[in-house]
């Protein structure tokens, strides 16, 4: 039974290190009906692209989560000025993150005054988008997904130990009853 658990374990850990190697994700393409922004602070690190689109937030999310995939987190959009860039203007700031491998930041801005609209080269927009891709390294994700597999199988192996130890005293209490 042991060494059953033990096989189970290992092709476990031999599966997530195949989706560890797996090729990433590159940086996602833009959506359809937008316009890259060419002003200095959007496009200073090749991590960070911001469009002008008339696209909904959900139809932005909708096309950021089909490229990408990942779980879906909600920030404040008070976060966006250190998650993003400082003197970011935010409406939402939500994160698609693949497990144990890389994130993506999206930024929307959606002007409700008429001070804040957006007219780019005399073409008015519904909202800009920010995104910021967060790519990790493969040998980093391996380093820590191997110290998980050491730290999680001495885990199991104490937590084992301690229910075997456990179960031998409850039973000897009930015969001693």
């Amino acid at each position: 039974m042991r060494n059953l658990l033990k096989l189970i374990y290992v092709l476990i850990c031999v599966v997530f290190i195949a989706y560890l190697l797996a090729p990433s994700n590159n940086f996602p393409i833009p959506p359809l009906d937008s316009e890259q922004s060419d002003e200095p602070a959007d496009i200073e690190t090749p991590y960070r692209r911001a469009y002008f689109t008339n696209s909904t937030r959900n139809e932005a999310l909708a096309h950021y989560a089909n490229f990408f995939g990942g779980l879906l987190l909600n920030y404040p959009p008070e976060e966006a000025q250190t998650l993003i860039r400082d003197q970011t203007r935010s409406s939402y700031l939500q994160e698609l993150v693949v497990p144990f491998r890389e994130s993506l930041y999206i930024n929307g801005f959606i002007p409700t005054q008429e001070k804040d609209a957006i007219l780019i080269n005399a073409v008015p927009w519904k909202q800009k988008i920010i995104a910021r891709f967060i790519p990790s390294s493969t040998i980093n994700r391996l380093v820590i997904y191997v110290l998980v597999c050491i730290g999680s199988w001495f885990s199991i192996k104490n937590l084992a130990n301690s229910i075997f130890k456990l179960r031998n005293q409850l039973t000897r209490l009930w015969m001693y009853r």
